[in-house]
């Protein structure tokens, strides 16, 4: 077993190889870290004295050397808890949660957990039962999200015996990456979108919308099976922007800001999704005041693609402990250049490659008409809301 830090330095050159599109996000877990080598070594020279022939004493002296590091694996190895900073491209993945028993559906978790136990930063039988090594995720992301600060492994930061990633966690940012054709009038020929150009008073427009969202209400109608009543579909949002469009292989672009506490499976695609009907021609502003009400809106959900976990915060916990001369802040601002490049390098590529492809975008587009904007949604239209929720397995953070 290695000792911590050429342990994660392993880890970080075995993760590099691993195909990644995602995202940033925070993971705890507790860690081993080798004692001395005393006991090998007097092991070694015991079976030296006591074995004249060369092969038995070679044979001798690797058996005892192999089961004198088994006792240290499972005894004697102080465990540490750290924090890791992730970054990881979501494509080819199915989510970033790993589900034992479905090991054909390829998750963020399973990849970095092999890349643990094959850097010896845990015990292999630790790799079957994550509870082992105090496993904690801060945040999870859907089928295809990516996650910028989150299976590249970045940095690492020794945390608190209680540190707990999720419930320290005091909010999320994500970004949300999209053609500016989105927010085009209905009427709009999309046939050739790479020569489409956003009037930038439409941005104004926009981000006044995004505005609407920010303070406590009840998102309700963002997710799934969250009745009107539920305590938990209450969620605060900080921060919600659209900044100046940019140009990508030949298309223009936009990168949306949203900043929360916590945000529930799908919430920041149906806000995204329900601005976009709205600029779009297909429902009135009024809708977004009516979604927080009692009533079912039917909310329709922007696609998966452009959506990137960007940073996860630890203001409290970094006022208690940060300066305690024992542990370090949980800020990664000397790790902005490395997850700058990753994102150029791993993310923004895959998600305009993706969209110039598949047309993800445009395609979801053309639903819009279908979604009943002045009503409440139908039973038929909910179930197939539902049923469609249900196939896009994980969710954004909670």
């Amino acid at each position: 077993m290695f000792t911590v830090r050429p342990a994660v330095s392993a880890l970080v050159k075995h993760s590099q190889t691993i195909q990644t599109r995602g995202g940033f996000y925070k993971l705890c877990c507790t860690m081993t870290e080798s004692p001395k080598d005393e006991n090998t070594a007097k092991l070694l020279k015991r079976a030296n004295e006591e074995n004249g022939d060369s092969s038995e004493r070679l044979q001798a002296a690797k058996r005892l050397k192999t089961e004198g590091e088994q006792a240290d694996d499972e005894k004697k190895y102080p465990k540490k808890k750290v924090v890791l900073l992730l970054a990881y491209s979501g494509k080819g993945y199915y989510g970033m949660q790993r589900n034992p028993g479905t090991a054909e559906f390829k998750t963020i978790e399973g990849d970095l957990v092999t890349a643990l136990v094959k850097s010896g930063c845990i015990p292999e039988n630790h790799g079957d039962d994550m509870k082992k090594m105090s496993f904690q995720r801060c945040a999870r992301t859907d089928k295809g999200v990516s996650a910028a600060g989150q299976i590249r492994v970045l940095g690492l930061k020794r945390v608190t015996q209680g540190f707990n990633s999720k419930n320290n966690c005091d909010g999320r940012t994500y970004s949300y990456m999209l053609p500016t054709v989105a927010f085009a009038q209905k009427d709009t020929d999309t046939g050739n979108t790479a020569a489409f150009r956003l009037d930038p008073a439409i941005i104004q427009t926009v981000n006044r919308l995004f505005a609407l969202y920010k303070g406590t209400h009840n998102f309700h109608n963002f997710t799934s099976q969250k009745a009107p009543s539920d305590p938990s579909a209450r969620r605060y949002i900080t921060e919600m922007t659209c900044g100046e469009p940019f140009i990508r292989s030949g298309s223009e672009f936009a990168e949306i800001t949203v900043r929360g506490q916590s945000f529930m499976m799908h919430q920041i695609r149906k806000m995204i999704g329900l601005v976009i009907a709205i600029v779009k021609g297909y429902a009135d502003e009024e809708v977004i005041e009516r979604s927080w009400g009692q009533g079912k809106v039917d909310v329709p959900k922007a696609p998966g693609l452009g959506l990137v976990l960007e940073k996860v915060h630890f203001d409290r916990y970094n006022k208690r402990f940060g300066g305690d001369g024992l542990h370090e802040c949980l800020e990664w601002d000397r790790e902005e250049e490395l997850i700058k490049a990753f994102k150029e390098a791993h993310i923004y590529p895959t998600i305009v490659e993706t969209e110039g492809q598949e047309g993800s975008m445009v395609s979801w587009m053309a639903t819009l008409p279908i979604h009943d904007f002045e009503g409440t949604a139908s039973g038929a239209q909910d179930a197939k809301d539902q049923k469609r929720d249900n196939a896009d397995e994980g969710n954004e953070t909670d």
